[in-house]
């Protein structure tokens, strides 16, 4: 009986090893995948699929340059957009444009690195329409999910990071751990210029 039940939690194991390791493939294939479609709407000024089927598409390129760290974020923060980046919440506004603009994705792929987020951080986002735009961290919080207290329409020009809380924890609770950025500058960046540095060579 003890062999039996060794057996079942190792059996246990496998699988939940396996299962991590798939989650952590598929997020890592989909953002070159979402990386190639985020340069071809620079390039073409369209929303590009990253796949035929998908319902969704890049809207953004948020990089934490001092941790070289960063995502393709997809437009909206439905479960299916999330399972492949960061999504770019609805009914908030785009990064640059008067409120808070809201990224939400998984604490264990696209923003496990938020933990390492610091207050004096930049946090440049990359728009799809070439827009750049720099913000810089000014604290971080942790509130409930459905009470976060961000005003997308707040007077002023900020930028919010969401993921669950605690970042170290295997099952979703009620937690989501917040990075508050504000606006440092905003410019136009050529395409050219935005092409991921492999595509430059």
């Amino acid at each position: 009986m003890l062999r039996i039940t060794a057996a079942l939690f190792a059996l246990i194991g496998i699988f939940l090893f396996g299962q991590g390791s798939y989650i952590h493939a598929k997020a890592m294939l989909a953002q070159v995948l979402l990386e190639r479609a985020f340069t071809a709407s620079l390039a073409t000024g369209h929303p590009v699929k990253p796949w035929s089927w998908a319902d969704t598409w890049p809207v953004a390129r948020i990089e934490v340059k001092r941790l070289h760290a960063g995502a393709i974020a997809l437009h909206g923060s439905s479960g299916q957009a999330l399972a492949f980046g960061p999504g770019h919440v609805e009914n908030t506004p785009d990064a640059g444009e008067p409120g808070i603009a809201v990224y939400s994705a998984h604490r264990d792929t696209h923003f496990r690195f938020l933990g390492d987020v610091v207050v004096g951080d930049d946090i440049d986002v990359t728009r799809s329409d070439g827009r750049h735009v720099r913000y810089r961290v000014t604290g971080t919080s942790i509130v409930p999910f459905d009470a976060s207290d961000i005003d997308a329409r707040a007077d002023e020009t900020g930028l919010a990071l969401t993921t669950c809380w605690p970042l170290d924890a295997i099952t979703e609770g009620p937690l989501r751990y917040v990075v508050h950025a504000t606006l440092l500058s905003e410019q136009p960046t050529s395409p050219i210029a935005l092409l991921d540095p492999a595509q430059k060579k």
